[in-house]
């Protein structure tokens, strides 16, 4: 099981990273970012799980990046406070 949800993590961050690839979709979009979160998330759970600490760094430094990313965008969107 725990399988088949790395292949599902790793498929969210690779198919943002595809999109990206092929013009179809921006590194400062939301649902890239939200891609990128959802998908690390998922992968630093796992590697949590299974005492994996280079994995533990590195996805959970990507949810991190992408998170805060995500963050400013959303930020810039509302505006500034009236």
């Amino acid at each position: 099981m725990a399988q088949a949800i790395q292949i599902i993590g790793a498929l969210i961050i690779l198919g943002a990273f595809a999109a990206n690839q092929l013009g179809e979709l921006p590194t400062d979009s939301r649902l890239y970012l939200v891609a990128n979160v959802v998908g690390s998330v998922i992968l630093c759970i796992l590697a949590v799980v299974e005492g994996q600490i280079g994995f533990v760094l590195l996805e959970g430094v990507w949810a991190i990046v992408s998170g805060w990313s995500l963050f400013v965008i959303l930020g810039e969107e509302a505006g500034p406070p009236a």
